[in-house]
């Protein structure tokens, strides 16, 4: 396949990153390297979207924490983003909506309708963000909202396909609406979708009764499709034979099966909780210096419970 017929792919990840981890990060790389390897995927970008605070999870710090150690997490990285919407609503946010919130933002910052599994459609590649180590929480109210940008297209009746036709210039300068991109955007028929991405452990809540809703999951696995990063060797075949949605929509499900027994799939967040309240010296395995030495001059999680 040429590097135009194949699928351009954003990774999505939400979770409390309470706080955010190696293993974190290295779901992403994983994930990335084994869609290229298939080749029929192009990873052009990784979002990492922090919950609300009234998620209500114990031991839940501040999302100004949580999203300032995220951006020190991916200061060196060139692809993966951390993005504050979810954080800025004034509640909780389902995944199924964070995932159609950023479909819609693609959608006005390009002028395209992003495709899904159900009705693939060719749209615009969206440019890789520049990387910046600034704070990423400001107030609310002085945010700037995303600048209007025109595109000449042509649209299908059905909206599932939108052919994007290449502008007069190739390249031009967008912010988004949180004002945290400041990069290029290339314009070309291409097909575009939105990923969630997510260990085995959040495919296995869906397999809890009642614990989500069954239309979101409609939605989030049929329309939109995950990437699954198998933990601490989780057999993610009996999993997905545990639900009938799942079950469903098998082929939407892309499972990481490369180095299933890499020292990251078994690293987590509440390992390093308590790894910071306990002085244990693995907490260098599991966070990178930037975010330890945040939390140090916090004083996050050291005299925390949970």
């Amino acid at each position: 396949m040429t590097e135009t017929t194949k699928t351009h792919v954003i990774l999505l990840s939400c979770g409390s990153f309470n706080p955010i981890t190696k293993g974190h990060i290295h779901m992403f790389e994983k994930a990335r390297e084994y869609l290229h390897k298939t080749g029929r995927f192009i990873v052009i970008g990784g979002i990492i979207s922090p919950v609300h605070d009234s998620y209500g999870k114990p031991g839940l710090v501040p999302s100004r924490h949580r999203l300032n150690m995220c951006q020190l997490a991916v200061q060196s990285s060139d692809w993966i983003r951390v993005d504050p919407w979810e954080c800025y609503q004034d509640t909780w946010q389902t995944t199924c909506s964070v995932l159609e919130h950023h479909r819609d933002l693609m959608k006005r910052v390009t002028g395209c309708i992003l495709s899904n599994v159900n009705s693939p459609s060719t749209t615009p590649v969206i440019g890789q963000p520049q990387n910046t180590t600034s704070a990423i929480c400001q107030n609310r109210n002085t945010v700037d909202k995303p600048t209007a940008i025109k595109l000449w297209g042509k649209m299908s009746e059905s909206l599932g396909k939108i052919c994007c036709v290449r502008p007069p210039v190739e390249r031009f300068t967008f912010v988004d609406e949180n004002a945290n991109l400041g990069t290029a955007v290339r314009y070309e028929e291409i097909e575009l979708r939105i990923l969630l991405l997510c260990g085995s452990d959040l495919l296995e809540s869906f397999c809890i009764p009642g614990l989500w809703n069954e239309s979101d999951m409609e939605v989030i696995v049929g329309d939109f499709g995950i990437v699954v990063v198998p933990r601490d060797r989780a057999d993610t075949e009996r999993i997905m034979n545990h639900s009938s949605i799942l079950r469903k929509y098998k082929d939407n499900i892309i499972v990481v099966k490369d180095d299933l027994n890499h020292p990251m799939s078994v690293v987590s967040s509440t390992k390093s909780r308590l790894a910071l309240q306990h002085g244990d010296g693995h907490v260098v395995e599991y966070l990178s210096q930037p975010v330890i030495d945040y939390i140090l001059q916090t004083q996050l999680y050291i005299n925390a419970s949970g």
